[in-house]
């Protein structure tokens, strides 16, 4: 459709990027006379005045704080999740002097934490203004490996009133003094009867924490990241709602697929997620999806493929190349750690994917999987495709070997695990007529699937693929168990995937696991470890001759 004052031919708006058509639509609401305003009345204005605006607190009237409930409590990792935790929690209407009070157990609520309201106001999407209010809390200074109790309130709410939450930081150490524990992962959520049925499935799993791999809500149904998109911000509220009976006590990290272009919240469409998120800051300073965050010997990165997607070109480039650069630097930092054993990174297009709807994204392929392949990148999550797939381990674009359900990886020597887990909750996808449904009890492999990837020109190239290892067309969810293991010894890492699906939820469709030596540093290359650190690995010891992979990246001459 066109918008008021939005009359750029569709050919050109196709060629516009989210920031271009930000500023664009500014230039034309700046451009509407006072006397054209005031004469299209009050409906006309409404009308004429379509885009968000973020406000000050101070802009809204507020209502008597006693009867003002708090609703959609979650918690998310702050840069260091054995001492910083984020709270957030959304309000119905503008308070005053939210605050949160916290201590070691519900009957002790001692420290108070100041909190901040952030205000989000919607014109576009709406038929009538919105304002939605969102709560936050930083919590910094916070012992590792400790439950913590906490409840929320304002001016004319006391927190003691509760309800009271908990939640538990990340333990510190290293190696075989680490606890075994869990974490969960899905995308393309949404809130739906379909997605509440995840609550169950996830708190079954007691995960320390929660990913989810972009297209959160879906209050952009129409994905595009175009301003004529289809929008109702109302769904964050029934997101909130639907995830709070885990997200209040299990940290939540989010990444942004397509679906999360709000492009009518600041020049690259995440100036919504600012009000309503707080997710770690360790990334881009223009990338706030992401970011990187460790828990045990474990460490997390959250990538962002709008800035790379050739099939969804609108925010493409945005971050100027800073995101490719931080990711090699801090992937460099991670594999020279000893006491990181794991490199996990989830994000929302998919490097390897099959189904008939999106298939493989090729700017992934093209700028980040040279980087997984040299700094040994164990485990990579995605969404956008709408079921369950497992690739075989992948190097060079490749796979190595055949990784059957409850098969055992090595990812020095083999590559890459690349897994879709994009049935969150959203419509599910169709399969190639070569590549039907291969899982846990219903085996059928193919070496021969037929799929495509986007190009760099947007178009479809087709592609016939033998990496194709599990596939499962329901609702799903990712649990990832860690054993962590002294220096030395074997650490394991093991993919269980888990049918939402009606009288097969809570089924296992797929395991898998992957195998490293503990505290074993490697040499960024394709799969030659080198036991070294401090001045011995400063000074390079270990390391072969380079040679110039296809990508243009170094790495070790064979």
């Amino acid at each position: 459709m066109d918008l008021p004052g939005f009359r750029v031919s569709r050919r050109r708006r196709g060629e516009m990027t989210i920031a271009e058509q930000y500023e664009y639509w500014q230039d034309v609401k700046r451009s509407l006379s006072r006397r054209r305003f005031l004469a299209a009345g009050a409906v006309g204005a409404a009308a004429v005045a379509v885009g968000p605006t973020l406000l000050t607190k101070a802009a809204y009237a507020e209502a008597p704080g006693s009867s003002v409930t708090p609703f959609g409590r979650h918690l998310s990792y702050g840069n260091d999740p054995t001492s910083q935790m984020r709270v957030g929690w959304q309000v119905p209407a503008a308070v005053d002097k939210p605050v949160l009070r916290f201590g070691p157990s519900a009957d002790d609520l001692s420290q108070v934490v100041q909190g901040e309201l952030r205000s989000l106001h919607s014109n576009y999407g709406t038929g009538t203004p919105l304002d939605q209010f969102y709560g936050h809390a930083a919590l910094d200074g916070l012992a590792p490996d400790t439950t913590y109790y906490y409840a929320i309130g304002h001016d004319g709410l006391d927190p003691a009133g509760g309800p009271v939450q908990s939640f538990t930081t990340a333990p510190a150490g290293s190696g075989g003094a680490l606890r075994p524990f869990t974490f969960t992962a899905m995308g393309d959520m949404g809130a739906s009867a379909q997605a509440l049925l995840d609550n169950a499935q996830i708190i079954a799993q007691k995960p320390a924490f929660h990913l989810v791999a972009g297209d959160i809500t879906y209050a952009d149904s129409s994905g595009k990241g175009k301003l004529e998109d289809s929008f109702n911000p109302t769904v964050w509220d029934k997101y909130f709602t639907q995830i709070e009976p885990v997200a209040r006590s299990v940290p939540w990290m989010f990444a942004t697929g397509n679906h999360d272009i709000e492009s009518w919240y600041s020049p690259n469409g995440y100036g919504g997620h600012v009000q309503r998120l707080d997710l770690p800051t360790s990334g881009p300073s223009n990338c706030p999806s992401v970011y990187a965050f460790t828990y045990g010997n474990v460490a997390v990165l959250s990538l962002d493929t709008n800035d790379v997607s050739n099939e969804g070109p609108a925010n493409r480039g945005y971050s100027g190349g800073n995101q490719v650069s931080w990711l090699e630097k801090t992937l460099a930092d991670l594999r020279a750690n000893p006491k990181i054993d794991f490199i996990v990174v989830f994000f929302h297009h998919c490097a390897y994917a099959v189904t008939t709807n999106h298939g493989s994204e090729g700017g992934v392929r093209a700028y980040w999987t040279p980087l997984f392949d040299k700094y040994n990148v164990d485990l990579v999550i995605n969404g956008h495709n709408h079921m369950y797939e497992r690739a075989d381990p992948i190097r060079d674009n490749r796979r190595t070997r055949t990784a059957a359900v409850g098969d055992t990886v090595n990812p020095v020597t083999d590559g890459t695990t690349y897994v879709v887990a994009g049935g969150g909750g959203a419509g599910l996808y169709n399969l190639p007529a070569n590549g039907p449904e291969s899982y846990a009890g219903k085996v059928h492999d193919s070496d021969a699937v037929s799929t495509f990837y986007h190009n760099a020109s947007g178009s479809k190239v087709s592609e016939t693929v033998e990496w194709s290892r599990v596939r499962y067309r329901g609702h799903n969810l990712l649990a990832v168990d860690v054993v962590p293991a002294a220096p030395g010894q074997t650490t394991t890492l093991t993919l269980r995937a888990v049918s939402i699906e009606g009288a097969a939820t809570g089924t296992e469709v797929d395991r898998l696991t992957i195998s490293r030596t503990a505290a074993t540093v490697d040499a960024p290359a394709f799969g030659m470890p080198a036991v070294l650190t401090g001045a011995a690995l400063a000074a390079g010891a270990g390391y072969v001759a380079w040679r110039r992979h296809r990508s243009g990246l170094e790495v070790p001459a064979a």
